[in-house]
This record gives C-alpha cells, structure tokens and sequence, in this order.
C-alpha cells in the first residue's frame, strides 16, 4: 500500500524540524506504510525543495546502504540515495562546530566528480568512466534526526540518506591506473587504527556504486551534471565521532583525507 499524502507531509514535518532545530525525533516509519519505500523518497523530496527554495545548492548525491551485511540489516537488496548540498562541504582543514550535527559518525569513502552531465538512464560503466574527471578519497560524516540512530530502510530513505556533512581531500587522481576494488582504507584516531576496508566493500567496486547512483538518478529526474560530485559509499564501518576528534583517512591510490571536530565547551 502506498503512505497517504497527510502522512508524507507530516514525516517530511518531523525531519524538517528536527535538521532545523538539532532536536532528534522518534522514527518516521510508522507513519508510512510498511515498505513504502518510494513514499519515503517523497519525504525525502519535499524537504529537498524545501531546502532548494530556502537557497540552498545541490552540488552533487550520495549513495548509502552500499554494505551487502547493512543492507540485511535492513531489510533492502538495494542502496538508497541522498542530496549533496552545498553547505554540507568541510573543507579539510577547518573544525565541524560542537552543535552542528546531532549524532555524527563517520565513514571513509571513495568521492568521483564528474565532467559532464549524465543525463541518460541506460548508462554504461564505459559512459561513467568516461564522464569521470578526477577522484578523491572522502570521508562522510553522517548524522540521522532519528533519535538514538534507530533506523530501518524508511527513516533513514526519508532523512537525505542519513546525510550530514562530508570532507574531500585536496589531491585528484586521475582514475586510470587506480584499482579501486582492491585499494586499502585505513582511518585512524590519534594514530589508532578505528576502521579498515577496501573498495570491494562498496557493491563489490566503488564504480558499481557509482554507476547505480547515476542511472537512478538519471530515472528519478534529478540527473547528475559536469561538475558534481558522487559520494560512492562506505568502504569500512561508521564510528562514532565526539567533539575534539580528529580522524585521518588513508586510501590505497588516494592518499589520505582528515576530518576535525572542533572541541566542546
């Protein structure tokens, strides 16, 4: 059964808010039908406009649920996916502010911009390959304003993917020559090791995500263009990231990328 209007909007209400004023709120799903995977996209598209209205930019989407193990977890066989905005880019070197995010974790990945629009949903990986321009190692620090992380497929679907901010590194690569399903990730907290990975962790190779962001996007009419960029997903687990916190993340081909939380009062 498809979630009635009344109930998309007040979802949609809930998770405004709850960006708006850093005060999580209890899980969407039940106001939605179970399953109703596709009204959740319509929260998630409502607050979209909102935010498009509001002024902010989109500069590029992300893909979340990438992990085969998270995906059981919920309940999918499939990734989801997010909005870039703007005003969710650190640039490496500044501190996130204590406040910022309600509950931020953080996860190495593996970011591509791309040089031309991308526009047809029949693409190929030889079309993405080509529309690559350069790549870049990442980490996304994701968020959720569902309280206490307390997701399944329908609230973090609603919520922009889980989105919160992310940091790109500042070196590209160009994509020939780097093997991105075997490359290594390590991020480390004070020199300790918090998380590992490789590309393959991402749907088998961070292009395949990449490829299924790009058509899908393609499909749902919001097609990715020259210049943005693609959050390929996770290549290791989400860690939890407290203020003061400084996570450094190296990958194989890439080279390494920092994120920096700034301290608490």
């Amino acid at each position: 059964m498809s979630s009635t209007e009344e109930n998309i909007q007040k979802a949609a209400d809930a998770i405004f808010d709850a960006h708006a004023t850093k005060k999580p709120v209890a899980p969407i799903r039940d106001m939605l039908e179970d399953g109703d995977v596709d009204g959740a996209y319509a929260v998630q598209e409502i607050n979209t406009k909102r935010w498009l209205d509001a002024g902010r930019t989109i500069v590029g989407r992300k893909i979340g649920l990438t992990s085969v193990s998270v995906q059981k977890q919920l309940g999918v066989d499939q990734p989801d996916y997010g909005m870039l905005f703007a005003d969710m880019s650190v640039p490496e070197g500044e501190e996130v502010p204590v406040g910022t995010l309600i509950q931020p974790k953080v996860e190495a990945e593996v970011a591509f911009v791309v040089g031309r629009d991308l526009a047809e949903p029949d693409l190929t990986m030889s079309d993405l390959m080509s529309a690559i321009e350069y790549v870049l190692p990442a980490v996304e620090i994701v968020d959720s304003r569902i309280s206490n992380w307390d997701i399944r497929i329908l609230d973090t679907v609603a919520d922009n993917a889980s989105s919160g901010l992310y940091v790109l590194g500042t070196t590209p690569r160009k994509l020939d020559g780097l093997n991105l399903r075997s490359c290594g990730m390590v991020m480390t907290l004070k020199g300790e090791p918090m998380a590992t990975g490789a590309g393959a962790a991402c749907l088998g190779h961070p292009l395949n995500a990449a490829l299924w962001l790009a058509k899908t996007m393609a499909r749902v009419g919001r097609p990715l263009g020259a210049g943005d960029q693609i959050m390929s997903g996770a290549l290791g687990p989400m860690v939890v990231a407290k203020p003061g916190n400084v996570f450094e993340a190296r990958i194989e081909g890439l080279g390494s990328v920092r994120a920096q939380f700034a301290k608490g009062e």
